[in-house]
């Protein structure tokens, strides 16, 4: 296979998956653009192991696999890891972020709870702080040394975002990153009633969601610092990503209930919207 080919099939990759991302990233130019492919397809391949319905020791083999595979990328024949190692050697990408993904990912496996926010900042941190600063290598990191951090924090709010609207969905899991000691302090006991609907008769949690989600804004505030520092094309993918998450949580801070029956998401025509927009703002040149 061809590295043309692999691209391709990265792309393909992040065509079907990225139903956020994609909006933003087909904004770059071809080889920034293949490069973001090539990092977003391994980060979802690890994402998924942690999904998919598998023993946890085959869960975990395949993580230590795919760890031995970038310890050893420029050997690798895999499309997808081919792709990822032509794009570290045209871009400055920080490889171990896909270890820290992988250890976000066991985490999962683990059965992990955080007790406070720092604690599951850690998580977040590790899950899409990383994804952040892998973004950064392939837009640029312009002249600010804080960028690292400013992609870290913009990942970090994301993730929160996730959070909020999964909760649901991951109760379902058996899986809870609330903070025990928020949840505790709310006085909220997150469990469904009959229909399947989060249990909320005191609207308690409902309190707990506005506070994280304007917890999150925050965030978003401190991740945005990016912007400036970026191109017009980076600028402009960067801004799309984050704003179809920052579009979701404006309308859960809004309206907490409605992640309680279903997974939220926006539809295709205001995803298109929000990238058109991030287009015109970042005034590209001709």
């Amino acid at each position: 296979m061809s590295i043309d080919e692999a691209f391709a099939t990265a792309e393909q990759v992040t065509r079907s998956e990225a139903r956020n991302f994609y909006y933003g990233i087909r904004l770059l130019p071809v080889r920034k653009r293949q490069g973001l492919c090539a990092l977003y397809a391994l980060a979802r391949r690890i994402d998924d192991i942690g999904d998919e319905q598998a023993p946890l020791e085959q869960k975990r083999a395949a993580l230590s696999l795919v760890r031995k595979e970038l310890s050893d990328i420029d050997s690798a024949t895999d499309p997808v890891l081919a792709a990822v190692a032509e794009t570290a050697r045209r871009f400055p990408v920080p490889l171990d972020a896909f270890d820290e993904l992988i250890d976000g990912v066991e985490m999962d496996l683990a059965g992990a709870s955080y007790e406070t926010f720092d604690d599951l900042r850690i998580y977040c941190r590790c899950v899409a702080g990383s994804i952040g600063r892998l973004c950064l290598s392939i837009f640029g990191n312009g002249t600010d040394p804080r960028a690292p951090q400013f992609a870290d924090q913009l990942g970090i709010a994301l993730q929160q975002t996730n959070i909020l609207r999964d909760i649901r969905e991951d109760l379902l899991l058996g899986r809870v990153y609330l903070p025990r000691a928020e949840l505790d302090e709310f006085g909220v006991r997150l469990q469904l009633d009959d229909e399947g609907t989060l249990h909320d008769p005191d609207a308690r949690l409902a309190t707990y969601i506005g506070f994280a989600a304007e917890r999150a804004q925050h965030w978003y505030e401190l991740g945005l610092r990016l912007l400036p520092e970026l191109d017009h094309r980076s600028a402009a993918c960067c801004a799309a990503m984050s704003g179809i998450y920052h579009h979701l949580l404006v309308r859960i801070q809004a309206n907490p209930t409605v992640v309680y029956d279903r997974r939220m998401s926006l539809p295709a025509h205001e995803k298109g919207r929000v990238a058109l927009t991030a287009l015109a703002k970042a005034v590209l040149p001709v």
